[in-house]
């Protein structure tokens, strides 16, 4: 299990869910990962699960600038460059009509999502060397739309359009950006969306999304996490400017 060997990867949303799935498969196929979230307690955790010699870890706000450029000169400090760049990091924002909605949480929602992966482009792909990856996750909420969830869905459509603007601009270095869009996934982050829109308990949201799912149940993180080491492998060399939806048919 080698496809990433001798690989350097930034993650951000390292600590939990899909980001530490990720981190998990990366380092077994012989990468090297740097992960950037707002855990500090977590990603300690998560690097002595991977290993010191295979992880390092820097807390930082994505859509905090400085706090961006400090943390992605930590790694190349420690790793030297990047070959993969994966900004996974994100919030759920609010649910309520537009008319309702508040406007600083939108902003917010925007800045995580759309700004933070702006960033981690800006001060990442310098040093991503020519032939890297960029991965994005947005959401199956990327490719359509739900009512009460403005500040997410215009969040997860934003990076797709930042997406097929770096995918242009990085083909010379033949860099490849793509958006993974996932759906409903068994995590914390979507349980919380899932009991929020459905005001129901965990057990009973799941299994109403399950109904709505055509193949009949939740992604699990590490599934999700095999999609990113596709795109993140060689076998992915001629695939960019690509929106992967994995997600049991929701969107289809």
């Amino acid at each position: 299990m080698t496809r990433l060997q001798e690989k350097v990867a930034l993650i951000t949303g390292g600590e939990s869910g899909i980001g530490r799935a990720t981190a998990r498969l990366f380092v077994e196929e012989g990468a090297s990962v740097h992960l950037i979230g707002l855990d500090g307690g977590k990603l300690d955790e998560t690097v002595g699960e991977l290993g010191g010699d295979h992880a390092l870890a820097a807390v930082a706000d994505v859509a905090d600038e400085d706090a961006v450029r400090r943390a992605v000169a930590r790694g190349v400090e420690r790793f030297g460059r990047f070959d993969v760049l994966f900004s996974n990091a994100g919030n759920s924002g609010q649910i309520a009509p537009i008319t309702d909605y508040a406007s600083d949480v939108f902003a917010r929602t925007l800045a995580v999502h759309a700004l933070g992966a702006f960033h981690i482009l800006k001060h990442g792909v310098p040093h991503v060397p020519d032939g890297g990856s960029v991965i994005i996750t947005s959401s199956i909420a990327g490719l359509i739309g739900y009512a009460g969830l403005s500040g997410y869905v215009t969040a997860k459509h934003a990076q797709v359009g930042l997406m097929r603007t770096a995918a242009k601009e990085l083909a010379p270095r033949r860099i490849r950006v793509n958006t993974l869009h996932p759906g409903p996934t068994s995590t914390p982050f979507q349980d919380a969306i899932e009991m929020q829109l459905t005001g129901s308990s965990q057990e009973e949201a799941s299994a109403f999304f399950d109904g709505l799912i055509p193949l009949g149940r939740h992604n699990t993180p590490e599934e999700i996490a095999q999609m990113v080491l596709f795109l993140a492998a060689d076998e992915s060399v001629m695939v960019t400017a690509h929106a992967l939806s994995v997600d049991g048919g929701m969107s289809g």
